[in-house]
């Protein structure tokens, strides 16, 4: 019986790393980006904010998209300057560009099984920031959830975009590739909701009669409740939710061997 593809939907700078690994495990990948991530076209309100991070009490990075796009524009993170981050794969963005718990102070949800802004708070020590500022760092459109919550504990909040996310242009070759897939019974690593919505609009693009259907019948793995709440809302019916960081992903794919 022949394996199942791995389907890599991340945007293909932060794909080929995640497919040497899936390989390495025994599993075939097929990196299939279904979310473009581009710099912002003027930068010029991010680097007046950068100039001044070390008037921030805290600075909270959304993804790991946003961490790659500040570190383009600063030469090193100001020691004194705490930094919250969503998960594992942000903490390894940080780490690729030297930021580690051994000299920074790095603040993550203490729930590897639920990593978002929600259970971030339960984890930020809001009295002390109460009338200090905040920076968060995001893409150009995003949750409100966080900024509000720490408005209303009198703490002072800058939200800066960093980059904007698309989805990539449905272009002939992108379809031939995508319906073949359809056809097929994959493992698809799913780690956004834009991904999910990319997927079910190309699905009815295709030119399938049940080209959606056939989508929701696809195995999806997801590494955040959210997606999966998400995905169970559009009518996937196979979900594997494996908690945050790659190497959950990857012991998930493992037991579909």
């Amino acid at each position: 019986m022949q394996k199942k593809s791995v389907i890599i939907t991340r945007p293909l700078a932060q794909a080929g790393e995640f497919a040497r690994r899936v390989e390495a495990i025994g599993r075939h990948p097929e990196i299939f980006p279904l979310l473009e991530i581009h710099a912002l076209v003027d930068n010029s309100a991010l680097e007046a904010v950068l100039s001044q991070l070390s008037g921030f009490a805290l600075v909270a990075f959304v993804s790991p998209n946003a961490i790659d796009a500040v570190f383009r524009h600063i030469h090193e993170w100001p020691v004194q300057v705490p930094i919250a981050v969503m998960g594992a794969g942000s903490r390894a963005a940080l780490a690729a560009h030297g930021v580690t718990d051994t000299s920074y102070v790095i603040i993550s949800p203490s729930n590897p099984d639920r990593t978002d802004s929600e259970t971030l708070l339960d984890d930020l020590n809001l009295e002390q920031l109460s009338g200090k500022q905040v920076l968060i760092v995001r893409g150009q459109s995003g949750r409100e959830l966080l900024g509000d919550a720490l408005r209303a504990r009198s703490i002072g909040v800058t939200q800066i975009a960093a980059y904007r996310r698309d989805a990539p242009a449905l272009s002939e070759q992108v379809r031939q590739k995508f319906s073949k897939l359809l056809v097929q019974d994959n493992d698809w690593v799913v780690t956004s909701t834009e991904a999910l919505k990319t997927m079910l609009s190309w699905a009815g693009q295709v030119g399938m009669p049940d080209g959606v259907a056939k989508m929701q019948r696809q195995h999806i793995i997801v590494p955040h409740v959210r997606i999966a709440e998400n995905a169970k809302l559009f009518g996937f019916q196979t979900i594997t939710l494996t908690g945050s960081g790659d190497e959950r992903l990857l012991v998930a794919l493992q037991s579909q061997l």
